[in-house]
């Protein structure tokens, strides 16, 4: 470390010293000189959207860098953490005889501070990296649902930026648990337009987990537009996407309006309204119902595709894999012992390989969540799902991949899009003891549900290779030197 380094960290508490990483780990041209004497306990990367939170991530931002080592706290607007982790982790290869780096990299967990977006964006990468000993992430709420940071403990109101509350959550860090949750991605493919038949996709700039694939990819097809992401959250079709949708372009258009959390929750109500969510028999078009939009089918974990009946009166229709929805909601509840044993449904498990589909009529519908047991339509548990949508059913369709909308434009003249989701993986995370989120391990009354899924092992792995390489960026990935 340099002088200036090694003052600052002398001046440190002992609990802050827990967290700091030394400059030499992180960059190769820092000085190695004068160390620590012994390894962080708890060592940590920090990545922040300053964007997110009004001025909130600003702020934090400033607060991390004056409490651990600068070099250590990266600004998301800067800096892309794909771009980051390579760099950090291509060091750290350089430093595997060094015993000091070696504990950081065995020790090394994550922390990022933003919306579902970014929670999200980040999660990608770290799975895409294919590191052998990933560092689990903790999440900090700085968005306007906080669904993921809900999940596993975090709360969903934004944090305190001061000394005194990021100290607080750098205390749940060290004591924090790691859980191991099901990583989905999805693949949508269509007939390439005409030229000026289609307009062109509206994906959002902060959907980066989101990618064109190149045309020497194994799963592009000559004459058609394949493109791809992943999820940790939910996948949603259909209304509530359109208002989510409404939402954040207006966001864009006048940011100086959405600072406050209070405010853009009290906006997206008002847009849930106007857009007739709320009456969605009388403004909703009956042809953008999801059974008159798309033929749905859902696969099961022998690999055996089904049609699955959507009642006409769902109007969207949301695919989830955290008990955690539309500010921390859980849709699909907890099935009595009756319905498990009829229908063969199971508690939402975060790491059990299955995605919960559930569907909703309209808002009202939607309100029944805050009821005890209060859930939406209960359609089915899948190991992948794929939407195929009608010829000339609509102009475009409405959809969102934790928190971030777009609007999908949809071909008229031949029935080609296609959307498909499928189990890819596990990544880790960090968890509280508020954690609202459930392993298929942690009691044994789901022991024979995971004797069950064991059996199926071979039959899952043959899924998962077929879907391998359906990952984010080629960027997001460590060069093959490494």
């Amino acid at each position: 470390m340099s002088q200036e380094s090694m003052e600052k960290y002398e001046k440190l508490s002992n609990f802050l010293k827990k967290f700091y990483i030394p400059s030499y780990v992180l960059s190769p041209e820092a000085d190695p000189v004068a160390v620590p004497s012994s390894p962080p306990e708890s060592p940590i990367l920090v990545f922040i959207n300053s964007k997110s939170g009004g001025q909130l991530g600003g702020q934090l931002l400033l607060t991390y860098r004056t409490l651990l080592n600068d070099k250590q706290v990266f600004d998301l607007g800067v800096e892309s953490p794909d771009k980051v982790l390579q760099r950090i982790y291509l060091n750290l290869e350089r430093l595997k005889d060094d015993a000091f780096a070696c504990e950081i990299q065995e020790k090394l967990k994550i922390i990022v501070a933003g919306g579902d977006g970014t929670a999200g964006w980040l999660l990608g990468i770290v799975c895409d990296l294919k590191l052998s000993n990933p560092p689990p992430i903790a999440t900090i709420p700085l968005g306007t649902g906080n669904n993921l940071p809900f999940a596993f403990g975090w709360g969903k109101k934004n944090p305190g930026t001061d000394k005194s509350s990021v100290e607080s959550f750098l205390d749940q860090v060290i004591k924090a648990k790691e859980m191991k949750i099901d990583n989905w991605h999805l693949l949508m493919r269509m007939k390439a337009p005409k030229k000026d038949s289609c307009d062109p996709i509206e994906l959002p700039p902060s959907l980066h987990s989101f990618d064109r694939v190149s045309p020497s990819d194994q799963v592009n097809m000559e004459g058609y537009h394949t493109f791809r992401g992943g999820f940790w959250n939910y996948f949603s079709l259909g209304m509530d996407a359109q208002v989510s949708y409404e939402f954040h372009s207006q966001r864009k258009l006048h940011p100086e309006k959405f600072k406050n959390q209070m405010v853009n929750q009290s906006t997206y109500l008002k847009l849930a309204c106007t857009q007739g969510w709320f009456c969605a028999s009388l403004f909703h078009p009956f042809s953008q119902n999801i059974g008159q939009l798309a033929k749905v089918k859902i696969c099961n974990r022998s690999g055996q595709w089904n049609d699955l009946h959507i009642p006409q009166s769902v109007r969207s229709i949301v695919c989830l894999n955290l008990p955690s929805f539309s500010g921390g909601l859980n849709p699909w509840g907890t099935p009595n012992p009756k319905k498990q044993r009829d229908r063969s449904l199971t508690p939402p498990f975060v790491d059990d390989g299955l995605i919960e589909i559930v569907g909703f009529r309209n808002a009202w519908h939607g309100l029944v969540l805050l009821a005890p047991n209060g859930h939406g339509t209960r359609l089915a548990q899948a190991n992948r799902i794929r939407f195929e949508f009608k010829k000339g059913a609509a102009k475009h369709a409405y959809m969102r991949m934790d928190g971030e909308p777009w609007k999908q434009q949809l071909p008229l003249d031949d029935e080609t899009v296609m959307v498909e989701i499928s189990h890819h993986g596990k990544v880790n995370m960090l968890t509280t003891h508020n954690c609202k989120s459930k392993s298929m391990y942690e009691s044994s009354s789901t022991i024979r549900f995971s004797d069950e899924v064991n059996k199926d092992d071979s039959s899952v792995a043959k899924v998962e290779e077929e879907f391998r390489k359906f990952g984010a960026a080629d960027t997001f990935k460590i060069p093959n030197d490494l």
